[in-house]
């Protein structure tokens, strides 16, 4: 049996622009084989092969169609290897929608202490036993292959603000050439037969517009199925960061989809689809929720709050989750105060279905040409959240 794609079930991968240019908020549809996703879209983050907390019908029952999954971790444990031999990462965890797999570049910033980059790649120290593993652009690719991934990422170097231009210049510069490295794997692959899918370049230059602009017309040239913005939210103030992702945006292909890695409050998605992103990830909403903050049309609600200890109210009362359909406030702040495991599965597949809900709304707004006052008007209700 060969390794890659071929065995795994990664499927056929196509992006089609319905509405919009290279700025403003934008319609489109992600086409991962007979599957149709329509975006902007937010994806929920099943790191290890799992949304925590959740089952893949969970997420099926709310909506999720592309989850994310992470090439690192996956990896350490269980192994591509293992992953590939039970029929690839969708059949493993039983998964009908999308999946798209992170390189494991975002740990050149979240594991600083462990690795070490070196021109021909990235050699992690496993943050579980402390073993050697060496990252590759090539190497990782045939990881995702073999996890079966819809949507693959190239591996990159992830600059922590604030740095010198200097630096981010240098770390730009090996992502371009790690890049060009990945076309060619991918080439080969191709020819090979273990290889199907789509490829996203990722846009680095930290926080420096000129240098954001000039690596993603150095990934364009390169012919990428789709182009993620990363390195932001790292450490740098929206005074710095929507300058750089302007000159990002503005230097890539308009009929290929965007992508905003890390980046996830409401705030964030309404301000990043008004420029022109199509595809969000991050674990913020599902990491808040199983520490009792979840997301409402109300604004952020604490349902560990002792205010509703004998609140028979949903947490939403404008939602139909499953959450919302059947459980109250008051049970919900009881189940976190006696630490149960089912508060944080509960809150999850709540916010989980806000975000869905979010998304399916903003895409209506862009449609009726009213994104600008949707915005303005959600904007309100999160008034004070951080960005």
């Amino acid at each position: 049996m060969q390794k890659g794609s071929a065995d795994s079930g990664a499927r056929d991968v196509a992006f089609k622009l319905l509405q919009g240019g290279s700025r403003g908020p934008r319609r489109g549809r992600l086409g991962i084989g007979s599957l149709e996703i329509p975006t902007p879209v937010f994806m929920p983050v099943g790191t290890r092969a799992s949304v925590k907390t959740l089952g893949s019908e969970d997420l099926e029952e709310i909506g999720a169609r592309l989850i994310l999954g992470n090439t690192y971790h996956l990896h350490l444990r269980p192994g591509a290897d293992l992953i590939r031999r039970r029929g690839g990462l969708r059949r493993f965890m039983s998964w009908s929608g999308g999946i798209l797999t992170d390189s494991g570049g975002f740990q050149v910033h979240s594991l600083a202490a462990l690795r070490k980059i070196r021109p021909e790649g990235i050699e992690f120290r496993s943050h579980l036993d402390g073993s050697s593993h060496f990252f590759t652009p090539e190497g990782v690719l045939d990881i995702q292959a073999d996890l079966g991934s819809d949507i693959s990422m190239v591996l990159d170097v992830c600059t922590t603000p604030p740095t010198e231009e200097r630096r981010a210049r240098e770390d730009m510069e090996l992502t371009v050439g790690w890049a060009e490295r990945s076309i060619s794997r991918r080439r080969q692959m191709e020819h090979e037969g273990t290889w199907a899918g789509a490829l996203f370049g990722i846009v680095q230059g930290s926080t420096f517009p000129h240098l954001r602009s000039r690596c993603a017309r150095a990934l364009a040239g390169l012919g990428f199925d789709g182009y993620a913005l990363g390195g932001f939210s790292v450490g740098e103030s929206a005074e710095e960061r929507y300058p750089a992702m302007d000159a990002a945006l503005g230097a890539l292909p308009k009929a290929s989809p965007r992508y905003l890695m890390g980046m996830g409050t409401p705030a964030d998605i309404l301000d990043a689809v008004g420029r022109g992103v199509d595809m969000f990830d991050c674990v913020l909403p599902t990491r808040n929720a199983r520490k009792g903050t979840v997301y409402t049309w109300g604004g952020k609600l604490v349902v560990k709050k002792r205010i509703y200890a004998e609140d028979d109210s949903p947490l939403d009362p404008e939602c139909r989750c499953p959450t919302c359909r059947r459980y109250s406030r008051a049970y919900l702040r009881h189940l976190f105060r006696v630490h149960e495991m089912l508060a944080g599965r509960l809150a999850t597949i709540h916010t989980l279905a806000f975000y869905l809900e979010l998304m399916g709304e903003i895409r209506r707004a862009v449609d009726e040409g009213r994104f600008a006052e949707f915005a303005a008007r959600t904007r309100e209700r999160f008034a004070g959240e951080p960005g």
